[in-house]
């Protein structure tokens, strides 16, 4: 497996990226790529020359953190510092609905695999915000648990600021990575919280299941570590080095196979899964990379994989995934 570079977008915002996203492919378009900047707004990008698919996307008063597709292809939200999630329709760019959250209480979201949630972690609330997407209100709110077991003491305060949200791919499990380390995880028909995933003391701002396998979970951490649990069986099964910094994003391929994780240490990398160990880094960024997404299969014509980039740098790198 490998990354094979084709294409920089130099100053594809006027800010930092901070977020990108897939747009699935409809009957009538390809997939297109979603990213969202400090400079407060949304664009999106024809896949392979990567260039501007809509005018700039605003509505938000500060940077957005977060942006996620609906599975449908049609709906996509953005999320800010603002506190608002802005729901949007992808060809018009016509507002759906907007969400409003209490202030550091929206960070980063993902839809439920068949659409019918939207989880938003919830920041310093401690829980994960379900959204219903046919009505857009709020229906639940997980909760998590202060742990019992004996940790490092916490100098960050309240330490559970929920940072980053996963859906297993049938729809029945959702892990949220916390500030301190922490990731729980939730059965979400009964709303019920399981248990705790150990193994990180520092913020987990990114999570990812395997698409293959509802068991597997992948972290990314500022410990410089990439972790692979059984989530199910409370497993620490691998822990990978490689990064010289924080990881900020990581993000599993279609076929299982691997993963993609983006560092403030300016590298996107690709792990292989069977050896558990990093088989390439690229160098296509001058600043931290904020996000590293998988285009998902699907669409006329589609025979190749792409990887997305987003970094501080300003620029979307976009590589053939093989």
């Amino acid at each position: 497996m490998k990354l094979a570079g084709l294409k920089t977008a130099e100053n594809a915002h006027d800010e930092s990226i901070w977020a990108s996203a897939w747009v699935p492919a409809t009957d009538n378009r390809p997939a297109l790529l979603l990213t969202g900047s400090l400079d407060e707004t949304v664009r999106l990008w024809r896949t392979d020359e990567l260039s501007p698919a809509a005018p700039p996307l605003g509505g938000h008063a500060l940077g957005v953190v977060s942006v996620a597709a609906h599975p449908s292809g049609v709906v996509a939200a953005s999320a800010s510092l603002d506190s608002f999630i802005r729901v949007f329709d992808v060809e018009s760019n016509s507002s759906i609905a907007t969400l409003e959250a209490p202030p550091s209480e929206v960070w980063n979201m993902q839809f439920e695999p068949k659409g019918a949630i939207l989880a938003v972690a919830g920041g310093s609330s401690a829980s994960v915000k379900l959204w219903d997407t046919s009505s857009w209100q709020l229906v639940d709110s997980l909760a998590i648990p202060r742990q019992e077991s004996s940790r490092p003491t916490d100098r960050t305060g309240g330490g559970k600021f929920v940072l980053s949200v996963a859906w297993s791919p049938d729809g029945k499990r959702l892990a949220c990575g916390s500030m301190d380390g922490t990731i729980s995880v939730f059965d979400v028909h009964r709303a019920k919280f399981l248990h705790h995933l150990e193994g990180h003391f520092m913020p987990v701002r990114s999570l990812v299941y395997s698409p293959l396998d509802s068991r597997v979970l992948f972290s990314a951490c500022d410990d410089t570590h990439v972790h692979m649990y059984d989530a199910e069986g409370k497993n620490l099964v691998a822990s990978m080095s490689g990064h010289a910094s924080w990881v900020l994003s990581v993000d599993a391929s279609p076929d299982g196979a691997a993963i993609a994780t983006g560092s403030s240490d300016r590298t996107v990398r690709l792990w292989d899964l069977t050896m558990r160990a990093s088989v390439q880094t690229m160098t296509s960024h001058s600043d931290q990379v904020w996000s590293v997404a998988f285009r998902p299969p699907g669409g006329t014509g589609v025979r190749a994989g792409r990887l997305a980039s987003v970094s501080d740098d300003k620029s979307i790198s976009l590589y053939d995934y093989s």
